[in-house]
């Protein structure tokens, strides 16, 4: 099976691509669901990040709230490297446990792992090939604005606080631009996942 890391930074539209080549017969890996997963009280991150950052990040019902502590986290570069630095090596541990069940379950196909840092941690060294996915930054932020219920202000320092998209663009096998129509972005799911089928039988017969 061939190995895709999907990434782009947030708000670029990387889960309308995840789900389009889900709709191909892609088997997709939604690194986000396994945080959320990772994340419920009762698991071993979810003490590690409570012990971190205080009963303060906790709802009503004693779970994570994400809000919280994105907003947390988002204002402080020393608290985001700690976050990550607890919840990085499980996500990784869990996808490849994902990946694994998957080979088990099929002798063939594309496998795309949906992650937002898979660069900035090096995860993307474990896959065959890199898709980064990307949009005009006027309608990444506009699209941050509605979906999250930030303010500018607040939705620019997300943005600047992952990797550029220009380094990401570098480490690119392929690149899906989503300013358009989705039916454009329709298009260039299709174009890339055929590359990935022949790819992925040529490196089966070899």
């Amino acid at each position: 099976m061939l190995h895709v890391g999907l990434t782009g930074n947030i708000a670029s539209g990387k889960s309308a691509a995840a789900l389009l080549f889900a709709e191909l017969g892609a088997h997709v890996i939604d690194a986000d669901r396994v945080v959320h997963l990772l994340l419920k009280s009762g698991t071993p991150v979810y003490r590690k990040i409570v012990d971190a950052f205080g009963e303060r990040i906790l709802s009503s019902a004693g779970e994570i709230d994400r809000r919280i502590l994105g907003r947390m986290v988002f204002s402080d570069a020393d608290k985001r490297l700690l976050l990550n630095s607890l919840t990085h090596p499980a996500v990784a541990t869990e996808i490849l446990r994902q990946i694994g069940e998957l080979e088990q379950s099929a002798s063939s196909g594309i496998i795309i792992v949906d992650a937002a840092l898979m660069i900035e941690t090096g995860g993307y060294k474990m896959y065959h090939r890199i898709i980064v996915v990307t949009c005009d930054p006027a309608l990444q932020v506009s699209r941050l604005i509605e979906r999250n219920g930030l303010t500018e202000e607040e939705a620019g320092a997300r943005i600047a606080a992952q990797m550029s998209m220009e380094e990401k663009l570098k480490l690119a096998n392929y690149t899906i631009d989503t300013s358009g129509t989705l039916e454009h972005t329709r298009e260039q799911v299709e174009a890339i996942y055929r590359d990935l089928l022949i790819q992925e039988r040529s490196e089966t017969i070899n």
